[in-house]
């Protein structure tokens, strides 16, 4: 008997023990048939490379499922800028030309998700994990306190179409909001649309700077990237599109991944 036609015999016998079982709970009536409310809430990481549209995307993420939005660089910020232990610990590595270490960085969230309160719904993590073993260890720790991560969604874009959005990006610096001059420009030139405040370009929102930074980028990210589409999680959404289009490609993962899955597509057959 080939692969295929066992693997055929499987689908049809799953199948079938599937509607069975609709059959008795439609007859006997399921006990705990209510829906309700999930307990725990988003959970993701948001993969993209500077100006895919990650800062556009992640607030409404946030709004929606009452999420905290973590992106690493302004916690590292706000940590030395407060003067906590780990602040202190990241300030002399800094201060000595070196990178924060993994572990730093881990507990930095690990105490986000402990002490933030709006992190009691969920999380979303912008600009972490970069490498591979920084996934792991954030994987690690996540799965000791119970808490998986749900999505690993990426936003792909060509660079040559980034270059373009980047050199004309604008941003409002307390919020992180960003605009465009061109595909997204405030409502008032050079000023924040919430609060009224004036919006900057930053230094390294050049060409030069930018091809760089893309270099590193998909240099560090492939390989998280692959660590990720194994562990199932990964999706892709195309950020070429306008902002409402990749918004609404995001929700579908969302709500897709939210309901309940048979039995074949938890064994990795599809109907």
């Amino acid at each position: 008997m080939s692969s295929e036609q066992i693997v055929e015999q499987l689908r049809n016998h799953i199948t079938s023990l599937e509607n069975r079982v609709h059959e008795l709970e439609g007859k006997f009536g399921k006990p705990d048939s209510t829906p309700k409310p999930a307990v725990d809430g988003m959970r993701m990481i948001l993969i993209g490379p500077p100006g895919a549209g990650k800062g556009t995307q992640a607030p409404k993420i946030k709004e929606r499922y009452c999420a905290c939005h973590l992106a690493t660089g302004d916690m590292l910020r706000a940590q030395v800028a407060a003067k906590t232990e780990l602040g202190r610990q990241a300030k002399k590595i800094m201060d000595e030309g070196k990178l924060v270490s993994d572990e730093i960085m881990i507990n930095m969230i690990q105490n986000e998700l402990d002490n933030n309160k709006e992190c009691q719904s969920g999380f979303i993590l912008d600009g972490f994990p970069r490498t591979v073993p920084q996934a792991e260890k954030l994987d690690g720790m996540l799965i000791a306190k119970k808490q998986p991560l749900k999505h690993a969604i990426e936003l792909q874009i060509a660079d040559e179409l980034l270059v373009a959005r980047i050199t004309g990006r604008l941003v409002h610096p307390a919020s992180g909001r960003s605009y465009h001059k061109i595909f997204n420009p405030p409502k008032a030139s050079m000023t924040d649309d919430v609060t009224g405040e004036p919006l900057i370009q930053r230094s390294d929102d050049n060409e030069a700077t930018l091809r760089k930074r893309l270099g590193t980028y998909h240099e560090q990210t492939g390989p998280v990237v692959d660590y990720y589409r194994k562990t199932g999680i990964w999706k892709k959404i195309d950020a070429s599109q306008e902002p409402g289009q990749v918004w609404k490609n995001m929700l579908n993962i969302f709500e897709k991944d939210a309901q309940p899955s048979s039995l074949l597509s938890k064994i990795g057959i599809s109907k």
